[in-house]
């Protein structure tokens, strides 16, 4: 929780996605269905929309203040900004919306951000800005409750686990060329973690999309269960990485997918000691570096359980005997 030494907005800040429109600078402006953007799931999709070669995107937002809060209290200048975030590209995008002239407590406006400038998801939010205390351009609240926009996904759901990226490391983005020679690359700076997986590696792509007879198939588990090991092991440095303190120091759940991850792991990598512990513990021990070592191979015990390793790696060994005394039969 973090302490402000001004007063705050309370009451709830409500953020609504109106409308979605694909642009291209002098070609055209075509406005998507309601298919495209889900008010329920608060997320818009804008992967295989009806035009591939956009440019950029203008949404329509509206915003819902409390009112009567607001007139009471002891803020003058009162704006309200649309904001347009994403972790993995430090990309910011910002629109000043305007106060509905029926004076309802609502503002609504556009942000328009350039699909060149976003990779995967981005965050919509809201923050209310005024001046307190004679004190121009504080933040005196923000919507509790986000939008996504996600660039990759085709239809608008929130619930995903991770993004599976399949990119030719050689031709993809210039980030992923160092890592030509590699099957594969886990990513954790966005608000998902993305498994990228390089189709220039042959046969990667097509192993883990194979269906074929029992050898094949356990050869495609272990390499699932692999890449599934890097991917536990990569979030869970990412998510005790990122943790934030209160006032008192103490570390707080991060929430989202970190947060899952954190309390399913620290069960096997702290196994005798409760959540909140735990999360003190683990905290501690990255920061002052003193037995941060020694937990390591926990984390990959606890990554490779996850993974179901030693399912798989049981069942390819089954698999691979079987078939040596069919072969020498």
């Amino acid at each position: 929780m973090k302490v402000y030494p001004y007063k705050r907005v309370t009451g709830e800040i409500a953020l609504e996605v109106t409308s979605v429109r694909q642009e291209r600078e002098g070609f055209y402006q075509h406005d998507l269905e309601t298919w495209a953007f889900s008010t329920q799931e608060r997320v818009v999709a804008l992967h295989q929309m009806e035009r591939a070669d956009w440019e950029s995107v203008r949404l329509g937002v509206s915003v819902t203040l409390p009112s009567k809060e607001l007139v009471e209290g002891p803020w003058t200048d009162v704006s309200v900004v649309a904001v347009l975030t994403e972790k993995a590209t430090n990309s910011r995008t910002t629109a000043r919306l305007e106060r509905s002239l029926a004076d309802d407590g609502a503002w609504n406006g556009h942000l328009r951000f350039w699909r060149s400038a976003y990779r995967t998801r981005a965050e919509l939010s809201v923050v209310v800005v005024a001046t307190v205390d004679g004190v121009r351009g504080r933040m005196i609240g923000r919507a509790e409750n986000p939008w996504i926009v996600d660039l990759i996904a085709r239809t608008p759901v929130r619930q995903r686990e991770m993004t599976i990226n399949e990119v030719d490391f050689t031709a993809g983005p210039e980030w992923l060329r160092p890592f030509r020679d590699a099957p594969w690359l886990v990513e954790t700076s966005g608000d998902l973690p993305t498994v990228h997986l390089n189709t220039g590696f042959e046969g990667v792509s097509e192993l883990l999309d194979s269906s074929g007879g029992p050898l094949e198939r356990a050869v495609r588990d272990m390499l699932a269960a692999q890449i599934a090991t890097d991917v536990w092991t990569a979030v869970f440095h990412s998510a005790v990485s990122d943790l934030e303190v209160d006032e008192h120091g103490n570390p707080q759940w991060p929430g989202g997918w970190r947060d899952s991850v954190l309390r399913g792991m620290l069960t096997d990598v702290l196994p005798d000691h409760s959540e909140a512990d735990a999360l003190r513990e683990i905290d501690a021990r990255r920061k002052e570096g003193s037995g941060w070592n020694e937990l390591q191979p926990r984390i990959n015990y606890a990554a490779g359980r996850r993974a179901k390793v030693a399912k798989n790696l049981g069942a390819a060994i089954r698999t691979l005997d079987t078939s040596q005394r069919e072969s020498r039969a």
